[in-house]
């Protein structure tokens, strides 16, 4: 049997004493027998791990803390991290290892990223063994020859059962996940959610990426068969159709959630996916709704039957974000490699639920970094308690929780990689047409594919264009297959003057949130900013 881990960086070399059992980089069948034995969670159908994360069904962001260092201080985006002090961390770190001391924990030493000269060393230390395999599911995997020299650069220790003491740990409540860049260290305490283990790699890759000149990008990336030149991005936020539109039968999946863009082109940073499974279809989603009966597939907070064991994928009574977390391989359509050559298509999905934006439009890359920086969706009703009419959501870089640097790091990266590799870029409006939510209609999922696969095979730029006259960008007047109604939205209203001032509404939206980033932005990007 091959050495599961180097026999010169233990725990114990770590400065960890007195811990119990130490299990490094288990496999999935021993990690599932763990579990079930410990309680955890239970055998599925098919052998996947039915669990739930107790009061904890998704990230805490506002529980999220970096330590404010000397060589940090003017780096990171403060109005958007959370301080916390040296000391208070010394402290937090110092209860954490003692309230460790007797217990069982579990090793697993993976990759952030799939490009072997970028990738980062990560160790991830949980007391729960099915944080173990999920991490080990979302992470790259080491082979066995790697695992004897393995050192990590970056430390994650997740403890559910450590609850945080505010007064003494600076922090707000007993729920905590600390950054330390200095020590190279990520502390979560009192929550069971999986997702803040790979949250976290990706806010270190946000923050240590920008400096080697590598785009960190929240999207997903597919490339044409056989040409991993030929490659796309999809940014968007949750509900705009980033994981269904990236995943098409005809195209191969590099990853659907965390990517970097380099000198060399796109890599995928994990090795798995974490998708939401509310309302997930057998027809619309094949693959997908097929791992949630695959051996070791992780299943979080899903109501199921006590007795058959099956899944109700409509039933939110948990949670809306329930999900599962599977390895790429899972995908039949899934890039062995997970890298991909320059982008020649980057695409941002929204879903404008004011029916003002056109089913596509094309971006100049100071459009493109205005959108970027915007990163405009909305919540519509019914979505959230007390939300009775569409409310604009602006995260920017469609990823603002895990964004270590100010927007305009990531944008001004974006839009250099944009403009020296020459990628066409789209806005994509997967919202509502004709009207409003409650009074037009969702976008034609078949529009969306048509004009999508147009833009991808280089057709769509040939396409004669208009200059919208709200927002500047250009918007192709006829493509086969959409109607040409669809393509100019206030047509597809009946009321042309409701129309136009919907769009002013917006574009004073657009332009309010904008206003922050004015400082920050070059002359260019200044310019194609609305208002």
């Amino acid at each position: 049997m091959s050495t599961r881990v180097n026999p010169n960086c233990r725990l114990e070399d770590q400065g960890f004493e007195g811990l119990g059992r130490v299990y490094y980089n288990l496999l999935e069948p021993a990690l599932m027998t763990e579990a079930v034995s410990r309680g955890e969670g239970k055998l599925g159908l098919g052998g996947t791990f039915l669990v739930s994360t107790g009061a904890h069904t998704g990230r805490s962001p506002k529980d999220k803390f970096v330590v404010r260092t000397p060589s940090v201080e003017e780096s990171i985006w403060w109005e958007n991290n959370a301080p916390m002090a040296p000391d208070a961390f010394d402290r937090l770190h110092a209860d954490m290892l003692a309230h460790m001391k007797g217990r069982d924990y579990f090793v697993q030493d993976l990759f952030g990223g799939a490009d072997p000269d970028e990738r980062l060393d990560v160790r991830v230390v949980t007391e729960l063994a099915w944080h173990g395999l999920f991490i080990r599911h979302m992470l790259r995997r080491p082979k066995g020859d790697e695992l004897a020299g393995f050192v990590p650069e970056f430390t994650v220790i997740n403890c559910p059962s450590f609850k945080a003491d505010p007064s003494r740990h600076g922090c707000r409540s007993e729920t905590v996940i600390a950054l330390n860049f200095d020590k190279k260290l990520i502390l979560i305490g009192n929550t069971a959610y999986a997702g803040e283990n790979k949250k976290s790699v990706f806010a270190l890759l946000n923050y240590i990426l920008p400096a080697k000149g590598i785009m960190p990008m929240h999207c997903s990336a597919n490339h044409a068969p056989g040409n991993p030149d030929d490659s796309a991005v999809f940014f968007g936020l949750s509900g705009t159709g980033k994981t269904t539109l990236s995943a098409a039968p005809d195209r191969v999946l590099i990853g659907d959630d965390e990517h970097g863009w380099s000198d060399k082109g796109i890599f995928n940073f994990e090795g798995g996916c974490y998708a939401k499974t509310i309302n997930l279809s057998p027809k619309a989603e094949p693959e997908i709704f097929s791992t949630t009966s695959r051996f070791g597939t992780v299943i979080e907070n899903m109501v199921h039957d006590e007795d058959t064991l099956e899944l109700d994928f409509e039933d939110n009574s948990i949670t809306d974000n329930m999900r599962c977390a599977y390895p790429l391989d899972a995908i039949s359509n899934a890039s062995p490699t997970s890298i991909g050559g320059h982008p020649r298509n980057v695409i941002m999905l929204t879903c404008d639920a004011y029916g003002v934006l056109p089913p596509i439009a094309r971006l100049t890359p100071a459009q493109a970094m205005y959108h970027f920086l915007s990163g405009f969706t909305s919540k519509t009703p019914g979505t959230e308690v007390g939300i009775s009419e569409p409310i604009p959501t602006f995260s920017t870089c469609f990823g603002a929780p895990f964004m270590p640097r100010r927007p305009e790091v990531y944008g001004k990266l974006l839009a250099d990689k944009i403009a020296q590799h020459g990628a066409s870029c789209w806005l994509v409006n997967t919202g509502w047409t004709g009207g409003a939510f409650g009074t037009g209609s969702r976008m034609p999922i078949k529009a969306t594919r048509a004009l999508l696969a147009a833009a991808l095979d280089g057709s769509l730029n040939d396409a004669r264009f208009r200059k919208d006259p709200n927002f500047g960008f250009e918007v192709p007047v006829s493509v086969p297959g959409v109607t040409d109604d669809l393509l100019d939205p206030r047509r597809t209203w009946n009321d042309p003057a409701a129309y136009d001032a919907q769009a002013s509404k917006l574009v004073q939206m657009f332009s309010d949130n904008f206003a922050q980033y004015l400082e920050g932005i070059d002359d260019e990007v200044r310019a194609a900013a609305i208002g």
